[in-house]
C-alpha cells in the first residue's frame, strides 16, 4: 500500500486492539479499521466494539478526535477522579431540569473528571434519602462509564474496580452531616412558603 504513511497520520495515534473511549457510549476497543466506498468516496473508518452494550460504532479515522474519541485515561488521572470522589458533593440549588441537563452533559463529554463528578454528586449512602428514578438513571450511567474506565486503566474487574469507588465514596467528608443540612434547609423554605 502505498498510503501507509498517510494513513498512520490519519488514525491519529489510534490502533487496533486499543480500548478507548467514545464520549456518547464509554469505553470500546477498536476491533478493526476497515475500509468503506461511501457516495463514491472511499473513507476510512474506526469499526470500535462495545462488548457490554452488544454495539458496534463505526467512526471515519479522520473525524475521530473531533467527536471526541479519545484514548483511555493515565493512571494519574484515575487516581485523581478516585480522589474528586472523596470530595464534598457540590448540588446547584437549581431546578432539577437544569441540574439534569448539566450532569447529562457531563456524562456524554467522555472526560472522566466531569463524569466522575456526576457520580460524587448523585451518590446516596444507606442513611439518605432515596433517588428519584431520573437521578438514579443518570447516577448509574456515570458510574458505568467510570467503573469500565477504571478497570480497563487498572486492569482489575469491574467488580474490583466498583470497590474502589465505592471505598472513595465513603471516604467523603461529613457526607451525611451535609445531606441532613440540606435537607432541614429545604423543609424551612416549605414552612416559608407555606407561611407566606
Amino acid at each position: 500500500m502505498t498510503t501507509a504513511k498517510k494513513t498512520t497520520a490519519g488514525r491519529q495515534g489510534f490502533k487496533t486492539g486499543e480500548s478507548v473511549v467514545y464520549p456518547a457510549h464509554g469505553v470500546g476497543r477498536i476491533v478493526a479499521i476497515e475500509e468503506q466506498e461511501v457516495a463514491g468516496f472511499k473513507l476510512e473508518l474506526f469499526v470500535v466494539s462495545f462488548e457490554k452494550d452488544k454495539m458496534v460504532l463505526r467512526v471515519p479515522t479522520a473525524k475521530a478526535n473531533s467527536v471526541g474519541m479519545r484514548k483511555l485515561s493515565e493512571p494519574d488521572v484515575v487516581k485523581k477522579a478516585l480522589d474528586v470522589l472523596t470530595g464534598r458533593a457540590r448540588v446547584k440549588r437549581t431546578m432539577w431540569s437544569r441540574r439534569a441537563q448539566e450532569y447529562e452533559a457531563k456524562i456524554n463529554s467522555g472526560d472522566l473528571l466531569s463524569v466522575t463528578e456526576v457520580v460524587r454528586d448523585l451518590f446516596r449512602s444507606e442513611a439518605q434519602p432515596e433517588q428519584s428514578y431520573s437521578e438514579r438513571q443518570l447516577y448509574e450511567a456515570a458510574l458505568d462509564r467510570i467503573v469500565r474506565e477504571i478497570s480497563s486503566v487498572n486492569r482489575i474487574t469491574e467488580t474490583e474496580a466498583l470497590k474502589l469507588i465505592e471505598q472513595s465514596l465513603a471516604k467523603s467528608p461529613r457526607r451525611a452531616k451535609a445531606e441532613a443540612e440540606a435537607e432541614a434547609d429545604a423543609e424551612g423554605d416549605d414552612i416559608q412558603e407555606e407561611a407566606a
